[in-house]
């Protein structure tokens, strides 16, 4: 026979029970404490506990212990993924587990411009905010060493583009994304490139590719590349002013006789046929252009001074369209 003071204890277990059961139903589905948007990193190898404690620092849960038996009846206690995320109003705790199990971190944005020299985009890089610098200056030299490209020259490896990444990503890491894109897309144009070029791999594919890009204005790569790719059929030099430019240990802006005399490996009026490395970082039109030339026999280009080119066949042609764009129509400028 059950005794009479039993039964008390049994409906206070059970209203008690019922109690927890219905708080901890609320929690599930009650909105967290936060009226703006706000980020929240989940530390690498954090326990559903410890995340759960944090949660309750920064005030979006009150319920730390309910957080941590939400993760265990659903079986993701040991699911969480490292990350910063972004947490919105309204959100509840079951959503919020299912974000930091989904790693729908938050990402930020780095935009490499095509044209850009490895110099540049590195300082890029280091300034970033979100990027975790493991590399200095000194070390830059040896970065193609890191890649698993021992004793390559970096410049021209590295693919301009916008680039999402979480926050943490160390530098090395955004450099090896790049370097495989770069290597998709050299791989693909040298894969279907025309017959007969006269390149011989795809590494001077990229070289050619680089004096493009910094050659070309909109949508003149492949009759910029035509010009180059002519004059190397034919054993011109290819006399680019970025070249030069590119082996100055400084640039003022201008390009002077003395700079056109002065020999460098990279000084392509003084020198036959491709640099030794590339000069900057081409884009996928650059590629595409060196491996696919526009049908011309043009040898010469110079700038009409609104972003296009005057393209000539001959070099008093040539002559003509560089008195014009460049001389304000005065022959006497030109030299001899």
């Amino acid at each position: 026979m059950m005794k009479r003071g039993f039964i008390p204890l049994l409906l206070v277990a059970l209203i008690l029970g019922g109690g927890l059961f219905w708080d901890y139903q609320r929690f599930l589905d009650a909105p967290i404490t936060t009226h703006t948007e706000q980020t929240f990193r989940v530390p690498q190898g954090a326990s559903l506990r410890a995340v759960g404690d944090r949660l309750a620092e920064r005030g979006f849960i009150d319920r730390p212990l309910y957080w941590e038996i939400l993760g265990r009846r659903s079986g993701q206690a040991r699911s969480l993924r490292a990350g910063e995320y972004r947490i919105e109003p309204g959100m509840t705790p079951r959503q919020l587990l299912a974000l930091f199990v989904s790693g729908r971190t938050l990402q930020y944005r780095l935009v490499i411009p095509e044209g850009w020299t490895f110099r540049q985009m590195m300082d890029a890089i280091a300034a970033h905010p979100h990027l975790k610098s493991t590399l200095e200056p000194e070390d830059y030299a040896g970065v193609m060493d890191r890649l698993g490209r021992p004793g390559e020259h970096p410049e021209g490896w590295f693919f301009p583009d916008t680039y999402l990444f979480p926050d943490g990503t160390t530098d090395l890491e955004f450099l090896r994304r790049a370097h495989r894109h770069m290597e998709t897309e050299l791989e693909a144009a040298w894969e279907e490139r025309e017959e007969d070029l006269p390149l011989e791999t795809p590494y001077e594919a990229l070289i050619l590719a680089s004096i493009v890009q910094k050659e070309a204005g909109q949508g003149e790569h492949d009759r910029v590349a035509a010009v180059f790719i002519e004059r190397l059929r034919r054993g011109m030099r290819l006399q680019s002013d970025p070249t030069i430019i590119y082996g100055m240990e400084r640039f003022d802006g201008d390009i002077r006789r003395q700079d056109l005399r002065r020999d460098t490996p990279y000084n392509t009026y003084t020198r036959e046929g491709l640099p030794p490395t590339p000069i900057a970082l081409p884009g996928a039109a650059s590629l595409q252009a060196v491996t696919h030339p526009a049908d011309s026999d043009a040898l010469f280009f110079v700038g009409r001074g609104d972003g296009t080119h005057h393209f000539s066949k001959t070099y008093r042609e040539h002559r003509e369209a560089v008195i014009r764009f460049q001389l304000d129509g005065d022959a006497s400028r030109y030299g001899p």
